[in-house]
């Protein structure tokens, strides 16, 4: 926001006022509109005059800020959820785990779509969108967040972390794609907040890091094949 702040249109900063071929200038919002009405000889209120000013402040700061409401808060996946895309009971399986907000979707519940891998989360959510809805927020395990452990064996598996705090905003995480480690699904989008933590496992267990909001149907559609 600038620093021309105005209040029911008058510059806060510094302003002039002409009146019966009079110049005076000013230096705030109050004095020139007492000044103008005095002039005038009106009985103006302060207490209106100050109304006026204050709610033109409110009004251009509510416009420089804008009206984003809060995102709703991620649940926990620990209660025999079934994931949406798949069908898995969540919490029966390793992995990163996700939870997807709409607008009144799903119709048979409140609160998000529930999944049991990041690639089931991707997958419906981008089939959701070409129905037409609107995602209001993404939700992904945050693996900055938990001590995880990674399985020995030929297909190491990722622990799973299913409290409502475990998860992270998507715009907030990088994402591994492409290592050793898989999840509920096989292999998995692997996601962290922190990017030092997700260039030490790509290091450790291979693939790539990249930010989750890059993301595309394309990219999971190929780790799923």
């Amino acid at each position: 926001m600038g620093k021309n702040n105005v209040a029911s249109g008058v510059v806060v900063e510094s302003a002039a006022y002409a009146f019966a071929g009079r110049t005076k200038r000013v230096n705030s919002p109050v004095a020139l509109l007492v000044g103008m009405e005095s002039e005038r000889g009106s009985r103006t209120d302060r207490r209106t005059v100050l109304t006026a000013v204050g709610g033109g402040l409110a009004v251009g700061l509510a416009g420089c800020l804008g009206d984003d409401s809060e995102a709703p808060a991620a649940v926990s996946l620990d209660d025999g959820q079934g994931c949406d895309q798949c069908g898995m009971v969540i919490d029966q399986h390793p992995g990163p785990t996700g939870q997807v907000f709409f607008d009144d979707y799903p119709p048979d519940r409140e609160g998000p779509a529930w999944f049991c891998s990041g690639t089931c989360s991707y997958s419906y959510r981008f089939d959701r969108e070409d129905d037409g809805l609107d995602p209001v927020v993404t939700y992904l395990t945050d693996y900055s967040r938990v001590d995880y452990s990674v399985d020995d064996g030929d297909e190491p598996s990722i622990s799973a972390h299913l409290a409502a705090d475990d998860h992270r905003e998507e715009a907030d995480l990088s994402v591994v794609v492409g290592s050793d480690v898989i999840g509920a699904m096989g292999p998995d989008l692997i996601p962290f907040s922190d990017s030092v933590d997700a260039e030490a496992f790509a290091d450790e267990y291979g693939g790539t890091v990249q930010s989750a909001g890059d993301v595309d149907r394309e990219l999971v559609d190929s780790i799923r094949s």
